[in-house]
């Protein structure tokens, strides 16, 4: 792997993103939007918004990395630009550390944006560190990014792309605890949920604002997501198909 095709890479996508602003303020604003909507929502239960916003914190880079990921690298294949750089010297790991190097700066942005905006602005109060709560909004977002570049794949159309965040992330959201604790859940739904990424994300961000630390289990939270996202960057790249120039 070169360090110097790496940088380049991830220049290459900052640059898109840059000229993409309407997508860049989105991935900013969204999440600043939604917390205040939560925040008057449950208006008068303090208690309430203070166990769900730091979840929500640290899980909205998960949400909107692997949307921006699916369809920035759908474009790469679609357009020919992906078929161009597998046809070059570039390898595959310079590729996907570029892609990763690119959304953890924007994931680094945003969760710090969010964080001091939920905590400073919102009144959130959680024991929990603001360093601590960005850097694992920084993790679920190369967890995000590496499962929307393998979603990525799949699809044909960026229509299709946009589809999986309501097939395969919404039922993760639903699933992971944040609404219903999952030891309430059918058997079968909480079996299900303790395979899916997104609810060690949550578990991670949980253990957390409770008690203001990673404890052994939090621990192995982060393990299990750091794994997964290794886990899709590998899958990802075995559908990327050098060819000869």
């Amino acid at each position: 792997m070169s360090p110097r095709s790496t940088a380049a890479t991830a220049a290459r996508v900052l640059a898109q993103l840059r000229r993409d602003a309407r997508t860049v303020a989105l991935v900013f604003l969204v999440p600043c939007v939604l917390l205040t909507l939560l925040k008057y929502l449950f208006d008068g239960q303090p208690e309430t918004f203070n166990r769900i916003g730091v979840p929500l914190v640290g899980l909205f880079p998960f949400l909107q990395l692997f949307i921006v990921t699916s369809i920035t690298m759908l474009r790469e294949r679609t357009s020919g630009t992906l078929e161009r750089l597998m046809a070059s010297p570039l390898g595959k790991l310079d590729l996907l550390a570029g892609y990763g190097a690119a959304f953890a700066l924007l994931a680094t942005l945003q969760a710090t944006l969010v964080a001091t905006f939920a905590l400073s602005v919102l009144g959130l109060d959680t024991p929990a560190p603001a360093l601590a709560v960005i850097a694992l909004a920084v993790a679920n977002a190369l967890l995000g990014m590496s499962l929307g570049l393998l979603a990525s794949a799949f699809a044909r159309t960026e229509f299709q792309a946009v589809q999986f965040m309501p097939a395969f992330i919404l039922p993760q959201l639903l699933l992971c605890g944040l609404f219903v604790p999952r030891a309430r859940m059918a058997s079968a739904l909480e079996a299900l949920a303790n395979a899916l990424p997104a609810t060690y994300a949550y578990d991670a961000l949980d253990t957390l604002a409770s008690h203001g630390t990673l404890t052994s289990r939090g621990t192995l939270d982060v393990t299990v997501v750091l794994a997964l996202t290794l886990l899709a960057l590998v899958l990802g790249a075995a559908t990327l198909r050098r060819t000869t120039p």
